[in-house]
């Protein structure tokens, strides 16, 4: 049985703590966060603390708190001889600042508490200073049902950089695009099939290949009629991205 300590109370360390309460094989022993609050969910099902000096004995401490508390938190842990590791994408394993072993558990996806995660579908890239807690951490990874990957702190930032492109960017194109649909009383509903059919497209084809819509056809009758319909933060952004698929195809308008 692998011992668990979380630190950290926000959306992923929700999933990871509801997650690994139905892992068997792992013994989620303790939730720390500094507002009690924010975990009074886990009461009865496991020990919950604010107070730093009373973590419990684990095989494996996951800080799970944002990028900027990293180094803070980690530097008041007297963990000797530990496995201590934290969750980002876009921090150094160096920002751990314990007297501990470390290492990074990244798991590269989007959590919200109100959306149900199952981490079957969930990759995580794996770091650490030594070969026997790489293996720990791939033992968790599969005992949570996901693949993992063995990614250094470089690349990780790289490919964290790539997640924001097709995550949050693409997400704030759907919200201007609900807003647009919004403004002229049409149902967002109509675009889901085709957010769907275009997710589903870049399982079986490569993003460059999966391209459509009128810059790639060189239609600027129809790219300046979009324009004219749009407000200025929407055309600035409408150009932006035309003029990069343009260049990324070879085509001049």
């Amino acid at each position: 049985m692998i011992k668990v300590v979380i630190l950290g109370g926000g959306n992923l360390a929700f999933h990871l703590t509801n997650t690994m309460l139905k892992t068997s094989s792992i013994n989620l022993v303790q939730v720390y966060n500094r507002s009690l609050s924010k975990i009074k969910y886990l009461k009865g099902k496991t020990l919950i603390t604010n107070n730093i000096d009373e973590l419990k004995d684990a095989d494996i401490y996951i800080v799970s708190v944002s990028d900027n508390a990293i180094s803070e938190l980690t530097s008041k842990l007297v963990l000797k001889n530990k496995l201590v590791v934290h969750t980002s994408g876009a921090a150094n394993i160096t920002e751990l600042q314990s007297n501990s072993r470390k290492g990074v558990f990244y798991p590269l996806q989007s959590f919200s508490k109100e959306k149900e995660i199952n981490f079957k579908e969930v990759p995580f890239c794996l770091e650490t200073e030594n070969k026997l807690d790489f293996k720990l951490l791939k033992k968790i990874s599969t005992l949570l049902g996901s693949n993992s990957y063995n990614i250094n702190s470089e690349q990780r930032k790289k490919l964290h950089v790539a997640a924001v492109f097709v995550n949050n960017f693409v997400n704030h194109l759907y919200y201007l695009g609900n807003e647009i649909c919004d403004e002229n009383n049409i149902p967002f509903e109509i675009l889901k099939p085709l957010i769907k059919e275009t997710s589903n497209k870049i399982i079986d084809l490569q993003p460059f290949d999966a391209q459509t819509g009128p810059a790639i056809r060189k239609d600027s009758k129809t790219i300046n009629k979009h324009l004219e319909l749009l407000n200025e933060n929407q055309q600035k952004i409408y150009s932006i991205l035309t003029k990069s698929i343009i260049e990324t195809y070879g085509k001049k308008l």
